[in-house]
């Protein structure tokens, strides 16, 4: 959620961010009219408080002096009704403007390239080299289900379309990568690992800015008003949801592993074929809470994560800063690593590396209390993926295909799955 204090004194700032991103400045003019609605019901209200103030006043000392003060009491009670209808008013208004705010995304930050689409996307680095394969690549659908390991039939008939069964080899493959990248997070970079709920309510979809205007890519619970969550990032974003923390518990880093469940209202036809978007996936996540002073350190150092997941299974990917067409709503920078796919001849997106700055962190409440003292302030809020499992199998089977059909293992994983190769058929 922005800040409203912010948007009132600089509305062209706001504006013109809002346009970059393709939206519509009657959002921020419609907030700015309301709230000007809201003040004159304080002015008028407080108007009236003091008014009132000055009748009490006159009343004690009426009454000080055996005077009669009937008159001044019914002026008083007049004024006391008319006070709390003020006040219902002002905050019937001030949700109004609340409300609105839920829907307006995060300004991004100087350094996001401003552009239209993904395709002013900006490349800032890449690491290793495009897989040269000596014969045709297969994509990694045609592999899986060659070798037994996927069943996309299958998944369909029990459940739907995008829905699949990981089987054999795979599924010992997925497990395996949940372990080492969690170890790696962990151990060498420090992130305490946490188990979520893979449940939320409405407050905590909210809190993260799924809410309320990406319901329908949401599954939603009939019996009860909760949801299956999109990513970790809601349940983990949220631990400290309406929580003061103290300002020398931060940065503080947590990885989870959850499956993850995404309606994908707004892709029919996209990605139909494979694991790249599906409606149940496996994810580990990594998230930050930080400073302000230095959320934007913070961020390099959370997809520099990302990366060594990437860079220690031998992946060739590259590191896009997203435009201000392509970029989230609550975001207000974010790199997305694009992972190579010989199969596909193309790159995909394997993580997202946001930092939401305050975002999140003023629909959910998450503030921190200076050492010097003073106010409490808004935490800066960051995640990103490290890695999505089920894209970085698809990324395994696509890369180290080999011509009999075998699948090679990297190093990395042969401890964790028990095998160095996947056999061909």
């Amino acid at each position: 959620m922005l800040d409203l204090k912010s948007l009132t004194l600089n509305p062209e700032k706001y504006k013109t961010g809002l346009i970059n991103r393709g939206g519509e400045v009657s959002q921020i003019d419609n907030v700015l009219a309301i709230n000007e609605e809201r003040k004159k019901l304080i002015t008028k209200s407080e108007s009236l408080k003091a008014q009132q103030n000055k009748v009490n006043q006159e009343i004690a000392n009426l009454k000080k002096n055996k005077q009669d003060a009937t008159t001044l009491l019914a002026q008083m009670k007049g004024l006391s009704v008319e006070v709390k209808i003020l006040e219902a008013e002002a905050a019937v208004v001030d949700q109004k403007v609340q409300d609105l705010l839920l829907y307006i995304p995060n300004l991004c930050h100087d350094s996001v390239p401003v552009g239209k689409s993904a395709e002013d996307n900006k490349l800032v680095r890449q690491w290793g080299e495009k897989t040269k394969l000596p014969f045709k690549p297969l994509e990694h659908w045609e592999i899986g289900e060659r070798l037994g390991i996927l069943d996309f039939e299958r998944g369909s008939k029990v459940t739907g379309a995008r829905f699949t069964f990981v089987k054999s080899y795979a599924a010992k493959l997925e497990r395996a990568l949940i372990n080492f990248m969690l170890d790696v997070h962990c151990q060498s970079h420090g992130y305490e690992e946490m188990i979520p709920p893979f449940i939320v309510n409405r407050a905590s979809m909210r809190g993260t800015g799924n809410l309320p205007k990406f319901e329908e890519d949401l599954f939603h619970l009939d019996k009860v008003d909760y949801f299956l969550i999109p990513t970790a990032e809601v349940p983990v974003t949220n631990y400290f949801g309406g929580e003061i923390l103290n300002e020398n518990q931060l940065p503080v880093a947590f990885t989870a592993y959850t499956p993850c469940f995404r309606a994908e209202a707004g892709t029919y036809g996209k990605d139909t074929k494979g694991l790249i978007r599906q409606h149940q996936f496996n994810k580990v996540e990594i998230v930050r809470f930080s400073h302000p002073s230095y959320s934007y350190e913070q961020h390099e150092l959370l997809t520099s994560h990302a990366e060594k997941i990437l860079q220690d299974l031998g992946l060739h990917y590259r590191v896009m800063a997203l435009s201000t067409g392509d970029i989230g709503f609550g975001s207000a920078k974010t790199y997305d690593l694009e992972i190579w796919l010989p199969g596909q001849n193309a790159y995909r997106e394997i993580s997202s590396c946001s930092n939401f700055e305050d975002f999140q962190a003023r629909r959910a409440n998450i503030r921190f209390k200076p050492s010097s003292g003073g106010k409490p302030e808004f935490v800066h809020t960051l995640n990103g993926s490290g890695l999505a499992v089920g894209r970085t199998l698809v990324a395994l089977l696509e890369n180290y295909q080999q011509a009999d059909g075998s699948i090679l293992i990297p190093k990395v994983l042969q401890k964790y799955c028990g095998f160095e190769k996947i056999p061909g058929v």
